[in-house]
């Protein structure tokens, strides 16, 4: 009896100290998986730290340690080639314009001298190339400078509709040459975000000009009380995977007027520094883009 009493009292003892052991493990797993999501989520060169003195987890904290070494050096690799990228595009872009502005004036020129139709046909064909080029070059320029970040002015307090009505007027006479009148809907409670004024105005006027090369000649502007701005028209000519890569950089539709395919990707980039979101939906022959900034939207700017 003595021995099965003093067997239990061992077993509890036994079962206690694993008990306790498998806790102790326990909370050393939860601190790993904190500081690592800490360490993934933010800029830091804290490592992992554990309260236990289990040699097993102290050892797997140095292996992820050593992981977050490598993957560090790997961010910061790819962060100097992305930095060094953007500054040879616009380094290369920057010394392309000049020639190309004189190449565009001696067209002018030519434009005046008495030459014979095939020849003139050519002029007009070169003409449309080197102003495609020009244009190319441009965007370039664009989209590298805004990619590193947009410092035209401080966010403000801005009126949506306000601003709206600014962008539509300026574009109002390449959307009616087009033959797109565009019907506008704007509530009469002012819906004021905090953003760059000059950033939206870039990503207004990308979207009108969106809208112009795929709209079948409607185009209907809403803009909603929770800060949502609508742009909606018939594009019988895209279709939902042509859709789903607008916002990529250079893709073009080949049915879409000529356009060097940055504009809606450099728009995504100015909202995402605003904090804001740009998404396409295609349905029923109806292209649908949607600009948002939150209420306590904040600029990076």
């Amino acid at each position: 009896m003595l021995w099965l009493c003093l067997t239990c009292i061992i077993s509890f003892i036994i079962i206690g100290v694993l008990l306790v052991r498998i806790c102790l493990l326990k909370k050393a797993a939860r601190e790993i998986g904190q500081e690592l999501a800490y360490s993934l989520a933010h800029e830091t060169n804290n490592l992992i730290a554990v309260s236990t003195r289990d040699k097993s987890m102290r050892r797997l904290a140095g292996q992820i340690n050593e992981e977050l070494r490598l993957l560090r050096a790997e961010r910061r690799r790819f962060q100097q080639g992305d930095l060094e990228m953007k500054e040879a595009v616009t380094n290369i872009s920057h010394d392309l314009r000049t020639p190309l502005t004189a190449v565009c004036g001696y067209l002018a020129l030519l434009e005046e001298e008495e030459m014979s139709q095939a020849a003139r046909r050519c002029l007009e064909i070169i003409k449309e190339r080197t102003g495609s080029m020009r244009e190319l070059t441009e965007e370039l320029f664009g989209y590298t400078t805004l990619a590193a970040g947009f410092s035209g002015q401080e966010p403000e307090e801005l009126s949506l509709g306000g601003i709206l009505e600014e962008s539509i007027s300026a574009y109002y006479p390449v959307l009616t040459g087009c033959g797109i009148v565009p019907c506008i809907s704007i509530p009469e409670e002012k819906v004021v975000r905090r953003c760059n004024k000059k950033a939206l105005s870039r990503v207004l006027e990308n979207i009108l000009s969106n809208a112009v090369k795929y709209s079948d000649g409607d185009l209907r502007i809403t803009l909603t009380r929770t800060g949502d701005i609508f742009f909606e028209n018939h594009a019988q000519g895209l279709d939902e995977v042509q859709v789903s890569r607008l916002f990529n950089r250079f893709y073009t539709v080949e049915t879409a007027r000529p356009s060097t395919g940055l504009g809606l990707s450099i728009a995504r980039s100015l909202m995402e520094q605003m904090n804001g979101a740009i998404d396409a939906v295609y349905r029923d022959s109806v292209l649908s883009i949607r600009i948002g900034l939150p209420e306590e939207g904040r600029s990076k700017s």
